[in-house]
């Protein structure tokens, strides 16, 4: 009310002319005094875009907000590229958030280990002993799981600080140069990650990148999805297809021994199956990670129209469809989140196996692996992978 009658006042001054500059000055400062103490705007999902203004490598952090024609609602920090909520309806028209993450730019910071939502390179999932040789030469990788390279690092593009553009409503695009040398990968990798909410609810996200040098690529999004609508339970009663005849299995640090037929294994996921239905059974695959964290050799074969992955949750009617056009794809079901919990937005606990990745991929090692296909890049070709996370409702 008083911010309404100071502007009537100012364009009643302004009418007759007779407003001096003291006049002038007190209204503005009134005005801004009233701005000042009016509650800040929150976003769909609750967030608040000043949690997430910092600064950080020298660079300013900040909240991008995506909205599409049904009022769906996508956050994005560009510290780490990171998904921080996504809001999407469940079978009663509810919004409802169906990604952990954080509430502010500091617990991103101070817990970059999480990969809540976060864009991984350079090199998504395991490269063996943190080594490869490309074109006859040996480069070392930061070890940073079982003696092993793991998502680019300790210190991967999940820690750093991108460069954001918000192009429209429903689109962000995000930038990053890793220089030569970064993390022990070479060439200097020039990369450009697209989100887009499209109006048919789908999160898109599209990679590219080029290089300078010979050296081998493999993005992916880590977002840690729950579609119940209740991000503090378990996962275990949620759906899982995945369009897989074979998987690639695993020795017991996780990295991959060749590519085995699914069939007659706990790991046959091509009909829809709850999560928990087996993850806890005396499978040997299963004991190595703790439950599903696996890498599947899709039957897609790079056909973007084809469903690789499916999931659902018969509480909140929530379907969630993945396309891509890899090769492949992680699920993992969240056999190595704190049993004790880990607090995140709104300060909802988020449990021991309180949610499910599905990361679209080339296969773990590739580089060590030969009769996998290639993740090499080369000066003057075009680094090209996306990403479809697409929702709708079961009634």
């Amino acid at each position: 009310m008083l911010v309404e009658g100071l502007k009537k006042l100012l364009n009643y001054f302004k009418t007759m002319k007779r407003l001096s500059m003291a006049a002038m000055a007190l209204s503005v400062c009134l005005l801004m005094a009233c701005n000042e103490n009016k509650p800040e705007e929150t976003t769909l999902s609750g967030l608040k875009k000043s949690d997430f203004v910092s600064e950080l490598q020298g660079k300013q952090t900040e909240l991008y907000v995506l909205t599409n024609s049904n009022g769906a609602e996508a956050c994005i920090t560009n510290l780490g590229g990171r998904l921080v909520s996504l809001m999407v309806p469940d079978k009663n028209g509810k919004m409802t958030d169906v990604v952990l993450g954080y509430d502010n730019i500091a617990d991103y910071a101070n817990n970059p280990s999480g990969n809540y939502g976060a864009l991984i390179g350079r090199y998504g999932n395991r490269i063996k002993e943190g080594k490869f040789t490309l074109d006859g030469e040996e480069y070392t990788l930061p070890q940073n799981n079982f003696g092993h390279s793991l998502h680019g690092g300790p210190d991967g593009y999940h820690t750093r600080v991108w460069d954001g553009k918000q192009i429209d409503n429903q689109t962000l695009e995000l930038r990053y140069l890793s220089v030569d040398g970064e993390a022990g990968y070479p060439g200097n990798l020039d990369i450009k990650v697209t989100y887009k909410l499209t109006n048919d609810n789908a999160i898109d996200i599209q990679y590219e990148a080029t290089t300078d040098k010979p050296t081998v690529v493999n993005l992916t999004n880590h977002s840690y999805f729950n579609l119940s609508g209740d991000l503090s339970s378990q996962n275990l009663d949620q759906l899982i297809m995945i369009n897989a005849d074979q998987y690639t299995p695993v020795g017991e640090t996780l990295i991959p021994t060749g590519i085995e037929d699914v069939e007659g294994t706990p790991m046959d996921l091509r009909n829809p199956v709850a999560i928990g239905a087996h993850i806890d059974e005396e499978f040997q695959q299963l004991q190595f990670g703790k439950g599903y964290d696996h890498n599947w050799v899709l039957n897609t074969k790079g056909d973007i129209n084809k469903v690789a992955a499916r999931a659902e949750s018969k509480t909140s009617g929530i379907v969630m469809e993945v396309y891509t056009n890899e090769p492949g794809i992680q699920f993992y079901a969240g056999n190595f989140m704190d049993e004790n919990g880990d607090k995140g937005k709104h300060g909802v606990v988020y449990p021991f196996r309180g949610a499910f990745c599905l990361e679209t991929q080339h296969y773990p090692d590739s580089p060590n692996q030969p009769e996998f296909p290639s993740t090499v890049l080369r000066p003057g070709e075009n680094y090209y992978s996306r990403c479809i996370y697409k929702f709708s409702v079961d009634k």
